[in-house]
């Protein structure tokens, strides 16, 4: 399934609106890391509202996904986690350590429109 992603000023952002496979969520990641530098972006925010299950797998990829985005020098917030996610996440022990969540697509916006602003210039 093609998730969609929308660029919003200096953002990208990632809704996904139904479950994804495994494959699925490994285009998606390639696909956000190369955008941001295409884009130049410095926040990605990955919607995951449309998710009502998260296996291992698809956690250990959301967070290995904000780091590479990390690395490419923009910040990541996941927003929009189901409360019986959220539940089963915490009763399977899995975490988005060093990730940083919101409830929903506005509380993302202001997450990063509000944090200190780090100094995003590149190198050429």
């Amino acid at each position: 399934m093609d998730v969609p992603v929308l660029k919003q000023r200096d953002y990208l952002i990632a809704s996904v609106q139904a479950v994804l496979t495994d494959r699925d969520l490994v285009v998606l990641r390639d696909r956000l890391v190369e955008q941001v530098g295409y884009y130049r972006s410095i926040g990605v925010i990955l919607d995951v509202t449309g998710l009502d299950v998260m296996d291992s797998f698809s956690v250990r990829t959301l967070r290995d996904m904000a780091h590479m985005i990390r690395l490419r020098g923009a910040d990541t917030v996941i927003v929009g986690i189901q409360p019986e996610v959220a539940f089963s996440m915490v009763q399977l022990g899995l975490s988005l350590e060093g990730v940083p969540t919101a409830l929903d697509l506005e509380e993302g916006l202001a997450y990063f429109d509000n944090r200190p602003k780090r100094n995003h210039t590149r190198l050429r």
